[in-house]
């Protein structure tokens, strides 16, 4: 390709600078010391604490009072935001008119306009340049191609154009994070307990802004994560909220299934959307990160045709004397009426009260009925109820439900003296 002189000044005319914009960091001075006996003697000693760099009075502890700019792109992170700045600057003698300055940054799935401003700047001086800051916060993986585009006219009135790639790759929130979860259920309720653990595996610690669960359309959530004290709600993780290289730190949350949804026995079975974790976190100095978890599903427990859960039951019973539980019993088949005969069946330690294989009736598919029995201990310490028995008179099937629940026996006398 052959370019004539006045060709190659037209092409010349601007050029192009793009830089991307991160935090400095503080600079780690490497120590290097002796012994006052060896060769170099006070030396060594005499330089650190003439180095700007260093700490006055602790020289030798790799502590730093200064910035530095980084030196290289350095990683980009999914949930980061990438900032970046670029610069077309006039190199010519000539006025340049209708600069335009287009950046796109192109994904796997999508390209995106980064531009601050469409418009055209109406001229550009000899030594002038123009300026911008482009902001995105990354929600992919994989290589990542910002596109630099510059149009301007010259004064001769040619159009003149020209592009530049940056490329660059975003890395998996797995590399500077691991997450994992675990669902617990209550048998006897629809409560779902969510653990989520959160591991720092960078070398630097991390300000956890916010780790919180936005719950599906069937649930309510209730954050386990604080104490009350003095009227005042504390964090469980104290009053700083950093998390240190290599540690774990363990997010527990309380779900409900909404007053519509937990009335009908039949929406909460199977697969179950429960949510998910939107968790931001600031590091070094003050970079801000984002990240939201996909939708959270956990297995629902099968409950079969019927199901028995406790509406209210005490935490703490005197020994030999009786307590009351409500029990509520669900229909959960959709197509057949049941009739059902209860049977309490006593255990070493809990004795039922009432008359046993009494009839409760007919009951109507995907509805309930509430029973209120009484129990007494015969045993101190936290004893298990168990031993309710329901027969479907129709299927002649029995549905057994043993360790429905806990509660604490004491001695009457041991609650007097307390």
């Amino acid at each position: 390709m052959n370019i004539s002189p006045k060709q190659f000044e037209h092409f010349c005319l601007s050029s192009l600078t793009v830089m991307r914009l991160t935090k400095p960091t503080l600079f780690t001075n490497i120590p290097v010391t002796c012994e006052e006996k060896d060769l170099p003697g006070d030396l060594f000693n005499q330089l650190m604490k003439d180095d700007p760099s260093t700490v006055n009075g602790a020289e030798i502890l790799m502590l730093g009072e200064m910035l530095t700019l980084p030196q290289n792109f350095g990683n980009i992170f999914l949930g980061e935001t990438f900032s970046s700045y670029i610069s077309v600057h006039n190199d010519s003698n000539q006025v340049v008119k209708d600069i335009l300055v287009k950046a796109d940054l192109q994904t796997s799935s999508q390209r995106l306009n980064l531009s601050a401003s469409n418009a055209a700047v109406a001229e550009l001086k000899p030594d002038c340049c123009i300026d911008d800051v482009i902001h995105h916060e990354v929600k992919e993986i994989g290589t990542h191609i910002l596109v630099c585009a510059v149009s301007y006219t010259t004064q001769g009135g040619e159009k003149m154009y020209f592009r530049k790639f940056f490329k660059f790759q975003v890395l998996n929130m797995e590399d500077i994070m691991l997450f994992s979860n675990a669902f617990y259920f209550l048998g006897s309720t629809d409560e779902v307990f969510l653990e989520a653990q959160i591991q720092n595996i960078t070398t630097s610690p991390m300000f956890m802004e916010k780790v919180s669960l936005e719950p599906s359309i069937m649930y309510n959530v209730t954050e386990l994560n604080s104490v009350n004290q003095a009227g005042e709600c504390v964090s469980t993780f104290g009053s700083r909220g950093y998390l240190q290289p290599m540690d774990t730190r363990q997010y527990l949350y309380c779900l409900k299934p909404k007053k519509e949804f937990a009335e009908k026995a039949g929406i909460i079975k199977g697969v179950t959307v429960i949510g998910k974790l939107d968790i931001v976190w600031k590091t070094n100095l003050g970079e801000r990160g984002r990240l939201q978890t996909s939708q959270l599903q956990r297995m629902a427990p099968g409950y079969g045709d019927v199901r028995l859960s406790l509406e209210a039951i005490p935490d703490t019973v005197n020994l030999e004397e009786p307590f009351h539980i409500t029990c509520k019993i669900t229909n959960c088949s959709s197509e057949r009426t049941m009739d059902l005969v209860l049977e309490m069946c006593n255990t070493t330690s809990i004795h039922w009260c009432g008359i046993s294989g009494r009839q409760l009736g007919k009951l109507h598919p995907s509805s309930s009925l509430c029973l209120a029995l009484t129990l007494l201990s015969s045993v101190q310490g936290l004893q298990s109820v168990s031993g309710l028995r329901l027969t479907d008179t129709f299927l002649k099937r029995t549905y057994e439900y043993d360790d429905i629940a806990q509660v604490c026996v004491v001695s009457a006398a041991v609650e007097v003296e307390a």
